[in-house]
């Protein structure tokens, strides 16, 4: 069974044209003036079966996170179609559903609660999320007083304890020290074995070798290979060393 399929995506953003008067924009939107546009994706078309670990690799402003965002229902296509079977949960973004002036406590309950979970499940779980995040003291402490590092604990904390049947990881392991990335490593190994399905972003190429069954390159918005995670990453890693002028 197919947990995620998509089928001829695309999916195109307005580029800003920088600050208006209120009646420049009122003047484009019922004028019909026409704005430029640009495609974060473009034809896109893969699936991911049930129990598979995906990586998705590229150089920045790729297409990933467009494309995580689709899966996780933040955003809706243009063109295409984008079918998902399963709950979602996961991490889009460093503080994705956290409001700065919430203490840990405060944000821990809130975004379980956006993720699926009922007041019941947080709370049994809310000792265990507090643990794994390693928050301690600071727990009651605003968000806005947390470093980013801070943060990206407890995100990750609470969606790992979602359980969902997808879980969408985006570039998780970029922040925190190196015993909490082994800690996060862990944790979705153990949530990989379980033949939950993984959709899995980073610039960092050996966990994706570690963590993923496949890859798929995406560039300027367009598939540019896809299989098994190895060949992939090799290939966008040889692609990022070769020199300027053996590509001209």
């Amino acid at each position: 069974m197919a947990a995620i399929i998509f089928r001829n995506v695309s999916k195109t953003f307005r580029i800003s044209t920088g600050r208006q008067l209120l009646r420049s924009h009122l003047s484009d939107w019922f004028g019909g003036a026409r704005t430029k546009r640009f495609y974060a994706l473009r034809n896109v078309s893969f699936q991911v079966d049930a129990g598979e670990s995906v990586a998705v690799v590229g150089a920045n402003g790729a297409g990933k996170t467009t494309l995580l965002s689709l899966v996780g229902g933040l955003c809706v296509p243009d063109e295409g179609e984008v079918v998902v079977n399963g709950h979602v949960a996961g991490l889009l973004g460093l503080a994705s559903g956290f409001h700065p002036d919430l203490t840990g406590a405060e944000n821990v309950r809130i975004n379980a609660s956006l993720l699926g979970m009922s007041r019941r499940q947080t709370e049994q779980l809310f000792e265990r999320i507090v643990e794994f995040s390693g928050i301690g003291e600071f727990l009651n402490e605003h968000l806005r007083t947390y470093s980013a590092g801070m943060v990206m604990r407890l995100a990750f904390a609470v969606a790992i304890h979602v359980q969902p049947d997808i879980l969408v990881l985006d570039e998780v392991f970029a922040v925190g020290d190196q015993e909490f990335q082994s800690k996060c490593i862990e944790r979705v190994m153990s949530f990989r074995e379980s033949r939950r399905t993984m959709l899995c972003v980073s610039h960092s190429a050996e966990p994706l070798r570690r963590m993923c069954d496949r890859a798929i390159w995406l560039d300027h918005g367009q598939i540019v290979m896809a299989g098994e995670v190895d060949e992939v990453v090799a290939a966008y890693e040889g692609r990022l060393a070769r020199p300027v002028e053996a590509e001209e």
